[in-house]
């Protein structure tokens, strides 16, 4: 009698167990199953690829005005202006005209930006296109003196967004970002899109991508901020002239700051800061890049010049952005924020 007493509430008790076990069980699955939902900002303007220019001037009118803090979608078109098409061959380079390349979707005019303010362009998503091209052209690349000839490769992405083949062997991992990212000039002058220069363009940096802010100084009234040029992947320099270029859609929010300013544009990450400096030479370019960290990490971090000057040193990274949009060249620096104390 004493014997059973005894056993049944052990075994109701690990009855129980088992019960809450397997309910517990269940509940988890359950959760397992819900989809995972994903965050995605909406746009406030969607501007489109044939809203387009291919010259950086203030004489160019603006396609939007909007407010400090617009999220804008914007559609780009291949640098070529869709001169090239998945069906194209080598004898198609022959006939490339160089006056439209580049269609820079834009400008934007943001309200209550004046000369000496900066706008900060943080680039939310990149989505490429269905297709892309990298060429080699007579006469434009970093060694067309030593490797002569022409070449042009079309990629069909239509399969596979986050990869491509280069040849059986290799495979690239793609990195989409806009070649082109720039405000006007001052001058009232059509400037080529070629080189960059102070207001940013054809910058050509593979670490402008998803999740970083640009910051642009602004030498016009509203800014006028234009896109485009965009790369499917791209190594740092460009060196053969092209990226596999492709056309693009951007989401990027754009925010007026009012109290800093900078002689050209710089650009941060979750883990670096980067200055940039645009020259005819590489020494130029790079001597420009370090000048200006200095001056950042004096203004930001209260470091004396020569405190600045020796932490370039020991902490900067100097990397050639690119190196055949001549005139112009450019480096940046980097510096990382672990580094500066910053999280």
């Amino acid at each position: 009698m004493t014997n059973q007493l005894t056993f049944k509430p052990l075994a109701t008790l690990l009855l129980c167990c088992i019960v809450l076990f397997q309910c517990q069980e269940k509940k988890e699955s359950k959760t397992e199953e819900i989809p995972e939902v994903k965050n995605s900002l909406k746009p406030d303007f969607t501007v489109t690829k044939d809203q387009t220019h291919n010259k950086f001037s203030s004489s160019i009118p603006p396609i939007l005005t909007v407010k400090s803090g617009a999220i804008i979608e914007a559609y780009t078109e291949d640098a070529s202006d869709e001169q090239f098409n998945l069906n194209s061959t080598i004898e198609d380079l022959a006939s490339l005209d160089f006056e439209p390349i580049h269609p820079l979707t834009g400008p934007v005019y943001i309200e209550d930006a004046q000369p000496g303010d900066v706008l900060k362009v943080t680039l939310h998503e990149i989505e490429i296109g269905d297709w892309g091209w990298n060429a080699i052209y007579p006469g434009f690349s970093f060694v067309a003196d030593s490797i002569e000839g022409e070449y042009l490769r079309i990629y069909n992405l239509k399969d596979n967004k986050t990869k491509v083949s280069f040849n059986d062997s290799i495979q690239l991992k793609l990195n989409p970002f806009p070649g082109v990212m720039g405000v006007a000039p001052a001058t009232q002058e059509l400037l080529s899109t070629i080189p960059p220069r102070a207001n940013g363009g054809n910058m050509d940096d593979p670490n402008m991508t998803v999740g970083t802010s640009i910051y642009f100084p602004v030498f016009v009234e509203g800014g006028l901020f234009s896109i485009g040029d965009g790369h499917a992947v791209q190594g740092l320099g460009e060196v053969c002239g092209t990226a596999i270029e492709v056309p693009l859609r951007v989401l990027y929010e754009i925010e007026l700051i009012k109290d800093k300013s900078m002689k050209e544009p710089q650009y941060e990450t979750k883990d670096y800061y980067a200055t940039t400096g645009f020259g005819t030479t590489i020494d130029s370019a790079a001597k420009k890049a370090t000048l200006y960290m200095i001056d950042y990490l004096m203004r930001e971090h209260k470091l004396s010049k020569h405190e600045a000057y020796a932490l370039c040193s020991l902490a900067g990274d100097l990397k050639i952005a690119e190196t055949v949009d001549l005139p112009h060249m450019l480096v940046t620096m980097h510096m990382s924020k672990k580094v500066l104390g910053i999280k």
